[in-house]
This record gives C-alpha cells, structure tokens and sequence, in this order.
C-alpha cells in the first residue's frame, strides 16, 4: 500500500469512528509511517485516534503530535482531577487499594506505585483517562517481579499461538531474568500490542522490549 492509499484510509477511519471529531486532526504519511497532528476535545479521544490509527492495514509506526484543548467553560482545577482519579482507581476491582498514588500538575496525571501485573497498571490509567481536564498521562506505576518463571518463553509463545488475529511462528521470544524481548516479523503494526499483551501476562515479567518489524 503505498503512502496516499494509506492516509486516505487512516484519514477515512477517524471520519468514521464516533468517539472522533476529526475535523481538527491532520494526518501525514511517509513510508508507511503515521503522523497525527492538530487537536481534540479530550485526552480519551486523543488515546482513540492514536489506537485506531495504529489498527489500520499498513501502518509501520505512529507519532502522535496531537494537543488536548478543553473549552474554557470544561477546564478543570489540578485538585478536582486528583480527587476525581483517586475515587475512580479506588473503584477500579483489577487495580489493588491503596498502591497507586496520584500527582496532577496542569491537566497532567502522574501515576506512581507498585503492584503485583501489568494489567492492573493499565487499569489505573484506563480509570483516568476519560476524565474531564486530563491533558495527558504518565504511568510510573512499577511492576514488581514475584516470581522468576523458568517457562515464561514457553507461555508467552503459547499465548500467541491461541491468539487468531495472527501466526506466532515469526516471533522469537529471548527471556533474561525479569525481562522479555520480543524479535522477527509481523504483517500489520497493530500485532505488536498483542505480543506484547501475551509478554506481559506472564509471572514475573517486568520489562518488555519490543523489536518486531513490520514486514
């Protein structure tokens, strides 16, 4: 697919999705590489065009230069975010009480703690991320390591496997102690996040370094 084609249907993608106003969102493509430009009305619409983009065929990378501008009348002051996001993870059941703790500093979510998963620190920046006056999120949630699995490569090769969006057989996983690195080839970009979501289930992983290519 060749970059006109490809900007044309990224383009079409986000005029037809309805969590997206597209109106303000430009997008440039070159050598298969995505740019999103230009601004949304919320930090959870932002996250929406940036996952759609990366679903669509042919896509190799994306950057993400997209600015979240409240209308004035939707502006939040720094404390009623936090009081917000404190309540919203504490009601979150995958995400344990009281590890994660919260810093917000002009529209901007700091996370920070420790827990047990990698799902549970997602968790908690799903919970925020649709609030009003998030500008963005930074997640420095640790995942502390429990458990030193000797078939950690074993599991997250048989979790790739049972997964149909796509053949496991290109990826080559390496295991050094707690961290997981990923190698080789797949078809389309949106197949990363789903190795990388098979690394992380695995006990004990604490880092993943992702090297897949887009063939």
């Amino acid at each position: 697919m060749n970059d006109k084609v490809l900007r044309q249907s990224v383009t079409d993608a986000l005029d037809f999705d309805p969590r997206i106003d597209a109106a303000n969102i430009g997008v440039a493509v070159e050598e298969g590489i995505v740019t999103l430009t230009g601004h949304v009305g919320s930090y959870a619409e932002k996250i929406a065009a940036e996952t759609l983009a990366q679903r669509i065929k042919g896509v190799r990378a994306i950057a993400v230069e997209i600015e979240v501008r409240y209308p004035y009348h939707k502006k939040t002051a720094d404390d009623e975010i936090a009081e917000r996001a404190v309540k919203v993870i504490a009601w979150d059941a995958m995400v344990p009480e009281g590890v994660v703790h919260v810093k917000v500093e002009k529209g901007w979510v700091t996370l920070s703690g420790t827990v047990d998963w990698q799902f549970q620190r997602e968790a908690a920046t799903t919970a925020v991320h649709k609030l009003n006056g998030v500008v963005g999120v930074i997640n420095g949630v640790a995942v502390k390591s429990r458990v030193q699995a000797t078939d950690v490569k074993a599991k997250i090769l048989a979790a790739l496997k049972r997964d149909a969006e796509f053949e496991a057989d290109g990826i080559h996983v390496n295991v050094l102690g707690d961290k997981v690195i990923l190698d080789g080839k797949i078809k389309a970009w949106h197949e990363r996040s789903v190795a990388e979501r098979a690394a992380w289930s695995a006990a004990g992983v604490c880092s993943v370094e992702d090297n897949l290519r887009v063939a």
